[in-house]
């Protein structure tokens, strides 16, 4: 175990020391996270998203950063991203509620508001088969074009901004379909983001765009073993 190893270990202590030991800090995080929902969004995937990828480079090689790797530029898209996240997952809560009540499923919005049943089960499995079908593989090309700019402008953010986004280059000859659709789209989708998600929109709400991102770090795991 490296030095940056036991640093890391003690940061994620210390962070979650603060939440169990400090009277007031979960209180403070649903008050910002109800008051200022899209900032507290932008910043819980900037850190655990990038995070996530951080942790997986570890993996691969041994070190949380190199050259080109770039973390900032890292995470101000996650943070935008995260936004995003945040935004379907409003839409396609209130959307699909709306859908199963129109089908005449009119149980669907008490279920759904209500205590853990049956019913609430499978109302969050259809908004999470719903969102990660539509938004998920459009979210993700994206990210992996904005992945694969940051990668060719040296990691920087004033490479990331030095030229516009090449998305039709990109998306026509340096993403791996194969990959993208084989494995990220056919597999991770139905396999992971359809249970994981269930399961997010089981929680509170104020924690459901938290374990979101943290979804993240789990994801690059297995990424990683992937590879």
């Amino acid at each position: 175990m490296k030095k940056t190893d036991l640093l890391v270990i003690f940061i994620v202590l210390a962070v979650l020391a603060i939440f169990i030991f400090i009277p007031g800090a979960i209180d403070g995080f649903n008050t910002a996270t109800k008051n200022h929902g899209m900032l507290m969004s932008f910043l819980k995937f900037a850190i655990l998203a990038t995070f996530g990828e951080m942790l997986a480079l570890r993996i691969r090689k041994g070190v949380y950063n190199e050259k080109g790797f770039g973390v900032l530029p890292k995470m101000l898209i996650w943070g935008f991203l995260g936004m995003g996240i945040a935004m379907a997952m409003m839409i396609f809560k209130a959307g699909t509620v709306s859908f199963l009540t129109n089908m005449g499923l009119t149980e669907a919005a008490a279920w759904f508001a209500g205590p853990f049943s049956w019913g609430k089960l499978f109302v969050a499995f259809c908004v999470s088969v719903l969102m990660n079908t539509i938004f998920a593989p459009v979210f993700m090309t994206f990210h992996k074009i904005t992945d694969i700019h940051i990668a060719e402008t040296g990691g920087t953010l004033k490479g990331f901004f030095s030229k516009a986004l090449p998305m039709q280059e990109i998306m026509a000859n340096k993403i791996n379909w194969n990959v993208q659709y084989g494995f990220i789209f056919k597999k991770t989708i139905p396999l992971f983001w359809y249970p994981a998600h269930t399961i997010t929109f089981l929680l509170p709400g104020n924690f459901q765009v938290l374990f979101a991102a943290m979804l993240g770090v789990v994801l690059g795991l297995i990424l990683t073993i992937k590879k």
